[in-house]
């Protein structure tokens, strides 16, 4: 898609830092900045942000400089960015993000989603990864996710990641994981939340939560995004649910 370049400068969207264009108050809604180079995209998912009762963008920024000083300005809740930009990657954008702003939640958009790209965002903690020219409904659903810690891989990565689990399965130990880990690994790999796995196996949300440290810790993953790629290459979790 060609488009005209935003201003160098951030993009704030809203009269106030309390207020968005839909009237509700931002403290309610999940605040959203998007970091996108193409002009007409970037205004198209502002519309449509502002127009779901729980949702608003907050601001536009449309490089890597520029999005990393406009999350650092406004503080969203999360941040829709591109993968490539005109100074570099979204991951870099996302990385330099997260170091100074670790409870920033990050939703990757990319228009030639490759397995590499997704395995470098897992790992630094990225929270879902989405080829750009996805649903509307499908974007909006990861942002709700991804505020209260889910994650999102797209579907169409799937055969990416089957064609290279029995590559990449000898060279990472086979980890023991317990009966209860295995079906905890299992629910994130569909992309539940802490609240709603506690929920359907019946146990508290502190006691899940040891369960997902247990097992970052025995595949050797920084989020459960990595955890959920390293279980799919070892077959630990059907690839349908990824």
């Amino acid at each position: 898609m060609t488009s005209q370049m935003f201003p160098s400068e951030p993009v704030v969207h809203g009269t106030t830092a309390t207020a968005s264009l839909t009237g509700f108050a931002t403290t309610e809604q999940i605040r959203i900045l998007i970091v996108d180079d193409h002009t007409t995209f970037a205004e198209l998912l502002t519309g449509s942000l502002n127009r779901e009762p729980d949702l608003c963008s907050v601001g536009a920024a449309n490089s890597v400089a520029s999005g990393i000083a406009a999350c650092l300005a406004l503080a969203p809740d999360v941040v829709v960015m591109d993968y490539h930009l005109p100074d570099g990657s979204g991951l870099v954008a996302a990385t330099a993000i997260l170091a100074r702003a670790p409870h920033t939640r990050i939703v990757i958009l990319t228009g030639d989603p490759a397995l590499e790209a997704l395995e470098q965002a897992a790992a630094i903690g990225v929270c879902a990864f989405l080829p750009k020219d996805g649903s509307l409904a499908t974007v909006l659903e990861t942002l709700r996710h991804a505020r209260i810690g889910g994650f999102i891989v797209h579907p169409s990565l799937v055969s990416l990641l089957s064609a290279r689990r029995r590559q990449h399965s000898a060279e990472i130990p086979f980890p023991d994981l317990t009966k209860r880990e295995l079906a905890v690994l299992r629910l994130m790999g569909e992309g539940s939340d802490v609240r709603a796995n506690a929920k359907t196996l019946g146990i508290s949300e502190n006691t899940c939560r040891g369960y997902v440290k247990s097992i970052l810790g025995k595949l050797g993953a920084h989020s459960q995004l990595e955890a959920v790629v390293i279980a799919t290459r070892l077959g630990l979790v059907p690839a349908q649910h990824v």
